[in-house]
């Protein structure tokens, strides 16, 4: 049995923070009920599919999910919505919070009806704040929690990262958020609001390490880990290819450098210990560089492995599917549909009791409608 097996989750929200934080809910055994608007979750069509409404993007996002769909702007679906209401564990969004009491859709209105509900709220930022219930989208979010910058001090331009990494981490937080509320509620019988903000979320996760000196007043350094932000940290050029190679401790220092026949460089005072290491990161990544283009990728991977220092090739995303790690692991789940073909969808990285978690479909535009609402009582012709 599966941990949420019972939980039952309305999901209204879109695109990738809310549906990735619903589909972690549904690994877990949640029943996972997606409310579409007539035209769809946008992500339906974005990226390649073969078949309408069925895009690659929205696989990725909404696996093991049933959809239904609700036109809100009509008191019947409104009503058939506050009927699910009544039944549902958690309810959760994406809507601008200014949007809700008009639609009747606002915490306060909701769990007056049902006081177990955990009510989530995945918004853009918090909404006491100024920024209150203006729109955002991981660009934005990623700009303006320092994402952009942070790449600006590495490479010298602001950039975002390659990955829709806020929406992807926010939804992790909206994930345990929503978990720490059903834990609680087990113990009062009580439900609770919970706010899941884009931008205090991600400036918290930029911010474990790069608050930095600027934890203590007076800064005592100033902000950014150096480390992660030197120049030279990258994947290092070898003879003959790229490798990472993540000497950390003094000891792994200390035999990185007797391998390489430099004892200049363990007796340097600059990188006898972490804080001075953390001091001197970027001569200590050059002279790492310059080290290990001396030898193929081959010989430093087996160099690398006798010193018990991490190291690993560089895989690029083509070559994930074939990792033998990934393969041994089962991390690569295939689906046979009948009008898609064969579908591969990564599996749920946790196991419980050493079992892997099932890895469900993702449900076509209204799949579940009549079900849904002859579960709840309403009995409509569609």
């Amino acid at each position: 049995m599966l941990p949420l097996q019972g939980i039952r989750v309305l999901d209204l929200s879109a695109v990738v923070l809310g549906p990735y934080a619903s589909q972690n809910l549904a690994d877990y055994g949640a029943d996972v009920i997606k409310v579409e608007p007539p035209e769809g979750d946008s992500t339906r069509r974005t990226g390649p599919g073969a078949e309408h409404g069925m895009g690659a993007v929205f696989l990725g996002v909404n696996r093991g999910k049933r959809s239904i769909v609700l036109d809100l702007k009509q008191p019947t679906d409104r009503e058939a919505l506050l009927r699910l209401v009544d039944q549902a564990d958690v309810f959760m969004h994406s809507i601008r919070p200014q949007k809700l009491a008009p639609l009747g859709l606002d915490p306060d209105t909701l769990r007056a009806r049902n006081p177990r509900l955990v009510y989530a709220g995945l918004h853009g930022f918090g909404e006491d704040g100024p920024y209150g219930g203006l729109p955002a989208y991981d660009d934005i979010i990623q700009g303006l929690s320092g994402c952009a910058a942070l790449m600006e001090r590495q490479g010298g331009t602001p950039v975002y990262f390659p990955t829709i990494a806020a929406d992807k981490t926010c939804g992790l937080v909206a994930t345990h958020a929503i978990l720490a509320a059903l834990f609680a509620r087990e113990r009062t019988g009580q439900g609770a609001y919970v706010e899941v903000p884009m931008f205090e979320s991600m400036t918290a996760f930029n911010l474990v390490e790069h608050l930095f000196g600027h934890h203590f007043e007076p800064p005592r350094a100033g902000c950014g880990y150096p480390r992660v932000l030197a120049a030279h940290r990258r994947p290092y050029r070898t003879a003959d290819g790229y490798l990472c190679v993540m000497p950390y401790t003094d000891a792994h220092w200390q035999r990185f450098f007797a391998e390489a026949g430099r004892p200049d460089a363990a007796a340097d005072a600059r990188f006898a210990t972490m804080a001075d290491r953390t001091r001197n990161i970027e001569a200590l990544y050059a002279l790492a560089a310059e080290i290990l283009a001396t030898r193929s990728s081959a010989q430093w991977l087996e160099a690398c492995a006798r010193l018990e220092i991490p190291a690993a090739r560089v895989n690029r995303l083509e070559d994930l599917e074939a990792d033998p790690h990934l393969q041994a692991t089962g991390f690569f789940r295939e689906h046979a549909d009948p009008e898609l073909g064969r579908l591969r969808f990564t599996a749920p990285p946790v196991r419980l009791d050493r079992q892997a978690l099932p890895v469900g479909m993702a449900p076509r535009l209204g799949e579940h409608t009549q079900q849904v609402l002859r579960e709840a009582g309403i009995e409509r012709t569609l």
